[in-house]
């Protein structure tokens, strides 16, 4: 008789909860975290124990960063064609997993199935596409100089990078660090979210069946202050890149300087998205629903702070409010479903303090605002479609509420427009909707930004860099951008007529 199958548990997507990977992946190997510690991961949709994973601590950072460090060398010594080739096979592998992955990831963080279908899942993959055929065409320079000498500037790997990866998108943003630093030949630790670890540890596996040699990436899901800020202040770390809060990322800053380790920050954002009075309106209507609420709102780069030119607010607001209200909320793995939960009880009730926030300062919630009536969602971490409309300087228009959640402000003419696009300390992306060439050229270079859309957005690519200014951070994804970013500038000089010049020292 053939061994019977644990039974699925409710909320795990169909999945026994004994088969999700659940240890830490150190040189190339799933293991026990040394103390033997646990964190609990949930579904977000009610509450169900999904796994028990691996609590990773300062002692299991330090021995991943030693199976890093061993794998250095080998590994930036391998032709740059050959980690290409290794990056394309882990691509085909997540295509070939497509399903799985896509499942594990609407379970692990509420994203809606047809998104992570769709979306996460095909751009995890093409991101790995696009580093794998860019390991080998990362050039280095050759600069002009005085007669006689020849330079040239060679790109190098920093070394081992330790990479710390947030909830809402965890195996797209995997794909979106490690992609750029195994093609300039660095290694990696990584940390995912203690929230939702249960992708990248599936990635892991890909990776090690692709030939990925062992130590190159290690992942070791834990807690920020534990395993998060060892792997921040780890000596042998030669550079972090962290995507979370503007809180969190003061702190890694601070923390790295006293190793002196170079440091990427991908941080918050308040995207405004700017309606002017010639938009296309259904358009223009359909993308500032995708901008705040696709993925629950939980993007740095949502479009929450909705401008709109006073010609065309009362409508612009009655068909928005209309479309909002009619998106279908519910089981991430349903059919159907538009807008699953949030990923976390904790950030639920965040998103919900800053509704009353909003109406304490005088705000008036067009719609949303609470968690939905539907008995079956009563234990999920949901959230309604919501619009407020407020006043450009309420702390609902200038801080990161991070969810399904979108204020209304209206403005008179283009200057007031680019005053209230920039009135906000953060400066990741905004967009902005017109049928007029000249104002969408002048509006966008107006933008105090690292990333605009106009009449679209949250369009990425890999080709394209991604990342802010101001409070949102420093230093780019994605494109030759993220290479450069993890790699360091060598300037070689050689005296090519072999003569002492007469100016030098004898």
């Amino acid at each position: 008789m053939p061994p019977v199958e644990p039974a699925p548990a409710p909320g795990t997507g169909g999945r026994p909860v004994s088969l999700y990977q659940d240890r830490l992946f150190i040189g190339g190997e799933f293991t026990a975290a040394a103390a033997g510690g646990a964190v609990e991961v949930r579904s977000p949709h009610d509450g169900t124990l999904l796994a028990e994973v691996a609590e990773a601590r300062e002692a299991d950072v330090d021995r991943a960063v030693d199976a890093a460090v061993a794998a250095f060398g080998g590994w930036a010594a391998t032709p740059a064609a050959d980690r290409g080739r290794l990056l394309l096979r882990l691509a085909d592998a997540i295509e070939d997993d497509a399903e799985e992955l896509a499942r594990l990831e609407s379970v692990d963080t509420g994203h809606p199935l047809r998104d992570t279908a769709t979306l996460d899942v095909p751009r995890t993959a093409a991101t790995f596409r696009y580093f794998g055929g860019m390991a080998d065409k990362h050039q280095g320079s050759v600069p002009p100089v005085e007669p006689g000498f020849l330079n040239y500037v060679t790109r190098e790997p920093v070394g081992v990078v330790g990479q710390i990866v947030p909830w809402n998108f965890p195996v797209m943003f995997a794909s979106w660090k490690l992609g750029p630093a195994l093609a300039a030949g660095n290694t990696v630790v990584m940390k995912p979210s203690e929230l939702a670890p249960l992708s990248t540890l599936r990635i892991c596996e890909l990776m090690a069946d692709a030939g990925v040699p062992p130590g190159v990436v290690n992942v070791v899901p834990g807690y920020g202050h534990t395993a998060g800020a060892r792997i921040v202040e780890h000596p042998d770390v030669a550079k972090v890149s962290f995507t979370g809060s503007t809180a969190t990322g003061r702190l890694v800053a601070a923390a790295a300087a006293g190793t002196l380790k170079r440091v990427h920050l991908e941080l918050g954002g308040k995207g405004a998205n700017a309606v002017f009075a010639d938009a296309d309106l259904p358009a223009a209507v359909a993308g500032a629903a995708f901008a705040a609420f696709h993925n629950q709102g939980q993007a740095c780069i949502a479009g929450s702070r909705l401008l709109l030119h006073e010609a065309i607010a009362d409508e612009f607001v009655e068909r928005f409010i209309d479309l909002a209200s009619s998106i279908k909320v519910g089981d991430p793995l349903a059919p159907g479903t538009e807008l699953g939960p949030l990923t976390s009880p904790e950030h639920r009730d965040r998103v919900l303090s800053y509704v009353k926030i909003a109406v304490d300062e005088g705000g008036e919630i067009l719609t949303g605002g609470r968690a939905p009536d539907d008995p079956d969602l009563a234990r999920g971490c949901y959230v309604e479609p919501t619009v407020v409309r407020a006043e450009p300087g309420d702390r609902v228009c200038r801080e990161e509420v991070f969810g399904p959640l979108v204020t209304v402000s209206t403005f008179a003419d283009d200057d007031e427009a680019i005053g209230l696009i920039n009135d906000a300390e953060y400066g990741l992306g905004g967009g902005l909707w017109t049928s007029d060439l000249a104002r969408a050229h002048r509006v966008a270079a107006a933008f105090r930004t690292g990333m605009v859309w106009i009449n679209s957005y949250k369009r990425v690519n890999p080709g394209s860099p991604f990342g802010g200014v101001g409070r949102s951070g420093y230093g780019r994804e994605m494109g030759f951008e993220a290479m450069r970013e993890y790699t360091e500038a060598k300037s070689v000089w050689v005296n090519v007529d072999a003569r002492i010049p007469p100016w030098y020292p004898r």
